[in-house]
């Protein structure tokens, strides 16, 4: 049996492959992935992992026996935080990397080129969805550079109030995907009478309508069937000038990606997220940006990230997201430890602790530069940190209006996912799953197990296919068509 100790200090290990054991002769199965104890401990003291504590054990636990769900239980943290007392100063990568992408006026880079349909209410989605489907790949043929016409809709946009936290966070997710680089021309389109109006988006944000960004409104237009039919107008008025857009050399600096995962297991935090944190280190040395989210999935972990702080005001910034949390969590009846999932605890995961210990993993080593608001711009290169919750769609769909022109997805127990208009990129935590699911896998960070290859190694054929993919090479994900219907705006408050 191999098992896989992270410190000196840690009281569990995690078991590669399944071992009978027990004590005074019992034997029981230890599921591959899951922990066992190093030693004996006794009820009520903190279990430890990654050499921070996971959990509380609910009852005595005898050394090698099976530590989860049935013995393991989860307590609010209580942390005393420490601020910007591991920095680790970037030193600049010694040479430039570059990509082929497309540069916009607005002096930002594309990693694709694609035609967006905005809708600002569920009420125009078919609308949208009936525009973006006359351009089929046929159509397009005659447009080589243009990568699609995309529909982004949902279900809100009405209903709500006209201010507040949940209205401000729609209309932030709107404009940042009109601003996303990947997105070369934008149509918008309401229904007219909705609470979420356009015009008050282009007053608020500054947009300045042109002929790569139109708009329109279907009580105004005279109804669906003339408004479909005007839309693909406009789209076809859009199409020859987004495809003289060529793709040109572009520093590495330009890039922007998401650190996102979902679907984890217990190897997340050991293969998968360490590496990707790497890469995210190789990129932040070329003057690139890192954007971890989900704030739900650092809880336990956060005090990781102060200590990381650039300055105490962006330490306190993520502090006061993590008491918002709470706080919102116990209002509506639920529990920070309302995560891992049912799949993540199979994968060998047990508390919100545990899982947010690998999570902020993929943050690399480098100082925390900044705390952003959901779907706001992230402004300064580095390493960012931006709220959401732990729901993948609509935590990559703020990270998207923020400006991520790729997105990296960590995955132990298999995720089928991408994101229009940015390219999600899906790596593997153990090679089993692997080797199951390859035709949605494009890194099998397993390796780091299976076959003897460093965090190190890993994390540098990630950062190398993520210049490729920004080059235009496809993902699995955009080769199997993903992305049309993972757009999930946050709807924060109430429903009216």
């Amino acid at each position: 049996m191999k098992t896989v100790r992270l410190s000196a200090e840690d009281n569990v290990v995690t078991a590669i492959s399944p071992l009978a054991v027990g004590d005074e002769g019992a034997t029981a199965l230890i599921p591959r992935g899951h922990k066992m104890s190093a030693v004996a401990i006794p009820k009520g003291a903190p279990v430890i992992k990654y050499a921070q504590v996971i959990g509380y054990a609910a009852e005595d636990i005898a050394q090698g026996a099976h530590v989860h769900t049935h013995n393991l239980e989860f307590r609010n943290v209580d942390t005393e935080y420490e601020f910007s007392t591991n920095l680790r100063p970037v030193a600049p990568a010694k040479t430039r990397d570059t990509f082929m992408g497309y540069r916009r006026a607005s002096g930002r880079v594309g990693t694709r080129n694609y035609i967006a349909v905005l809708t600002s209410v569920n009420c125009s989605a078919t609308a949208a969805r009936k525009i973006a489907a006359h351009f089929t790949d046929e159509r397009l043929a005659a447009f080589p550079n243009v990568d699609g016409v995309v529909a982004f809709v949902h279900g809100t946009g009405c209903g709500m109030a006209g201010s507040g936290d949940g209205f401000e966070a729609l209309q932030r997710v709107m404009w940042g995907y009109a601003r996303n680089p990947n997105v070369a021309a934008v149509l918008m389109a309401g229904l007219g009478c909705e609470m979420n109006q356009i015009d008050w988006l282009i007053e608020a944000y500054g947009l300045v309508p042109g002929p790569l960004f139109q708009s329109m409104n279907i009580q105004d237009v005279g109804g669906l069937r003339k408004s479909v039919e005007l839309g693909i107008r406009k789209i076809e008025s859009m199409l020859p000038l987004v495809n003289d857009v060529q793709r040109e050399k572009c520093p590495a600096s330009e890039l922007m990606v998401a650190l996102q995962c979902g679907g984890s297991d217990a190897w997340s935090g050991i293969t998968a997220n360490p590496a990707l944190g790497h890469a995210c280190d190789l990129l932040v040395a070329q003057g690139g940006t890192g954007v971890l989210a989900e704030t739900p999935e650092i809880y336990g972990a956060e005090h990781l990230l102060t200590a990381r702080a650039a300055d105490r005001e962006i330490g306190d910034k993520l502090i006061g997201l993590i008491r918002w949390w709470e706080d919102y969590t116990s209002r509506n009846l639920g529990s920070m430890d309302n995560n891992p999932s049912p799949g993540n605890k199979k994968g060998g995961l047990t508390t919100i602790l545990e899982k947010s210990l690998g999570a902020a993993a993929k943050g690399g080593t480098t100082p925390l530069t900044g705390v952003y608001k959901y779907a706001e711009p992230v402004t300064k290169p580095g390493f960012a940190f931006m709220d959401s919750p732990g729901y993948d769609p609509a935590s990559v769909t703020g990270q998207i209006a923020s400006g991520c022109n790729l997105v990296t997805f960590t995955t132990g127990r298999g995720s089928a996912f991408g994101a229009k208009p940015s390219p999600s990129l899906k790596i593997a935590t153990n090679t089993e799953m692997y080797n199951r699911m390859t035709e949605d896998m494009d890194i099998n960070a397993g390796t780091i197990l299976t076959d003897g290859m460093t965090v190190e190694q890993v994390g540098r054929e990630i950062y190398e296919t993520l210049l490729h993919v920004a080059s235009g090479e496809k993902t699995k994900s955009e080769a199997q068509g993903l992305g049309d219907y993972e757009f999930v705006p946050w709807q924060i408050g109430a429903v009216m």
